[in-house]
C-alpha cells in the first residue's frame, strides 16, 4: 500500500463493507482490527484520530510503550502474538482481550492472574502447520471445555492464520474449517460457553475471511504499509 493512512483505512472499511454485502452480511458485524506492532507511535496515533479503535500487538513490552502515550480510552487492545507465561500477569493487566490462548496451562495461568473476566479466544492451527504455535480441532474442543471451568476466562471465539499462499481464495477453506469448528464447539453445549467471534484473515485475505463470516479482522500492512518481514512470515 503506498496510500495514506488515512485513505489506506478508508480502502480497508470500504473493502470489508463490498465482502460482507457480497454474501449479505451487516459490515457493522465486522471488527478492523489494526495490526501496530512495530509501527510508529505517531502512525499508530494517526490511525486511532482517523477511526482505528480496536488495535492489535504482538508483544507485551512493545504494546506498553505505545499504551503510555496513546491515552484514547475509546481503543481497545487485543493481544495477537504468542504469550508466554512469564508474560501473562503483564498481559491481563494492559489489554482488553487476548486472542492466542493456545494451550490448557495458558488459560488456567490466565484465570490465576486476571483480577476480573477477560476475554479470550482459542488459537487453532486448522492446518496443523508444525511451525505455528496454536490447537488442532480436537484440542479446541478440549481446551473450550476447560476454560468454561475457569471463571477469569470469558472465552469469545476463535483466531486462526492460514498458511501462506499468494492466492486469498487459497485461505477460503480454512476459514470455512474454523466456522464450522466454532459451530460445533457450540453445539456441544458447553456450560457458560457461545462462541460469537471468528478472527480471521489478514492483509491478504481479509475479504475472504469476510465472506466466511468473520467478525474480526487483522490487518496492518493494508493500513500501515510494508513492514520488514522474517522469512516465511504472513503479511498481517
Amino acid at each position: 500500500m503506498t496510500g495514506t493512512i488515512s485513505e489506506n483505512l478508508a480502502g480497508v472499511l470500504e473493502r470489508i463493507g463490498k465482502a460482507a454485502r457480497k454474501v449479505g452480511r451487516d459490515p457493522a458485524e465486522i471488527t478492523l482490527l489494526a495490526v501496530t506492532k512495530t509501527v510508529e507511535i505517531k502512525r499508530v496515533k494517526e490511525a486511532v484520530s482517523i477511526g482505528a479503535k480496536t488495535l492489535g500487538e504482538n508483544y507485551v513490552q512493545e504494546a506498553g510503550e505505545k499504551m503510555e502515550k496513546i491515552k484514547d480510552k475509546a481503543v481497545r487492545w487485543h493481544f495477537i502474538g504468542h504469550l508466554q507465561k512469564n508474560k501473562v500477569k503483564l498481559a491481563v493487566e494492559m489489554f482488553d482481550c487476548i486472542e492466542t490462548v493456545d494451550s490448557i496451562e495458558l488459560a488456567q495461568e490466565i484465570n490465576k492472574r486476571a483480577k476480573e473476566p477477560i476475554d479470550c479466544f482459542i488459537e487453532v492451527n486448522i492446518a496443523r502447520e508444525k511451525t505455528k504455535t496454536g490447537v488442532d480441532a480436537e484440542g479446541a474442543v478440549k481446551l473450550a471445555r476447560a476454560a468454561s471451568t475457569l471463571p477469569n476466562i470469558r472465552l469469545k471465539g476463535l483466531l486462526t492464520i492460514p498458511p501462506q499462499c499468494d492466492s486469498p481464495e487459497f485461505s477460503r477453506p480454512y476459514f470455512v474449517a474454523l466456522r464450522r469448528l466454532a459451530e460445533r464447539i457450540n453445539k456441544e453445549r458447553i456450560p457458560g460457553v457461545f462462541l460469537k467471534e471468528l478472527s480471521m484473515g489478514m492483509s491478504g485475505d481479509f475479504e475472504m475471511a469476510v465472506e466466511e463470516g468473520a467478525t474480526i479482522v487483522r490487518v496492518g500492512t493494508a493500513i500501515f504499509g510494508p513492514r520488514p518481514e522474517k522469512k516465511g512470515s504472513k503479511a498481517l
